[in-house]
């Protein structure tokens, strides 16, 4: 932490690309309202993807806007990006003002917000020499020495939030009330995409989800300079695991991109304990 402190629950880390579950929340709240279609062509809203077929909003999602639209997953965090336009054009307004209207605001994620490198960050309300004082500070490992890092200062739909553990597991404990999201409109947030020829995809709608031993699991993760998060639901048991760094230790050396979660070492301690087996829990 900044200033030598030790890390708290209540300590700040940049999610990175875990950001893109609430953004996808906040696109879905869009459409449970009637006010986009997932099939709406993205060139609707400005947006130029060079692309043999239409783009529509959902291969943005779903990171299947790469080739033919729909027929391959490629991670894509550049053009997952590009939904700040349609929430922007739809909601009539930015993709941090949604957000802290319709899920930091209502949660009352105490810490959570933009990135406070960027001019986002005012829509938290917060003040940013405290915030940043409660952020954990970033580093890099060179050699045997960790080398303070200075964070990305972008803020979007694909990455930029910063947030607490408690604030994380908050957010996925109102989507497991159904706080946020319909039962129906969720079921489609954690429905992997299928491709023409039916072929199952890692990914559905802002989240991963992957088979381990058997049992579902969604999840994501994050990575950036000086940044790895990771976030596992396993909803037949009602659990969710949150994990933040502020370093790239926890993600890099994974191909989580490319939706081999159970190369984690990280996620299978927490899949085999008590995703799938049967240790007990620690106490509240």
């Amino acid at each position: 932490m900044a200033g030598n402190r030790p890390a708290a629950d209540t300590s700040a880390y940049h999610l990175a690309s875990l950001t893109k579950p609430f953004a996808s929340t906040v696109i879905l709240q869009l459409v449970q309202e009637g006010r986009l279609s997932l099939d709406e062509p993205v060139s609707t809203f400005g947006i130029s993807v060079g692309s043999p077929g239409a783009v529509r909003v959902r291969h943005l999602l779903s990171h299947t806007s790469s080739g033919t639209p729909g027929t391959q997953f490629i991670y894509d965090g550049d053009r997952f990006g590009l939904l700040d336009a349609v929430i922007q054009q739809v909601a009539g307004k930015s993709f941090a003002e949604a957000l802290q209207e319709r899920i930091l605001g209502p949660l009352a994620l105490r810490h959570a917000a933009p990135n406070p490198l960027s001019s986002a960050f005012t829509v938290s309300g917060f003040d940013r020499t405290a915030y940043e004082r409660n952020l954990a500070r970033g580093y890099r490992t060179s050699g045997s020495n960790q080398v303070v890092t200075q964070y990305p200062s972008y803020f979007g739909t694909a990455a930029g939030l910063t947030a607490s553990v408690i604030d994380v597991a908050r957010f996925s404990m109102a989507l497991d009330s159904d706080a946020l999201l319909e039962p129906a409109t969720k079921a489609i947030a954690f429905t992997p995409a299928v491709t023409p020829n039916g072929a199952t995809l890692p990914y559905a709608l802002g989240w991963f989800v992957t088979s381990y031993r058997g049992t579902r699991v969604i999840w994501h993760y994050g990575l950036w300079t000086a940044i790895s998060s990771l976030i596992i639901k396993v909803p037949d048991r009602g659990l969710t695991f949150v994990l933040l760094a502020n370093t790239e230790a926890l993600s890099a050396p994974y191909p989580l991109g490319s939706g081999q979660l159970e190369k984690s070492p990280w996620a299978r301690a927490f899949l085999d304990a008590y995703g799938v087996g049967d240790a007990e829990l620690p106490p509240p």
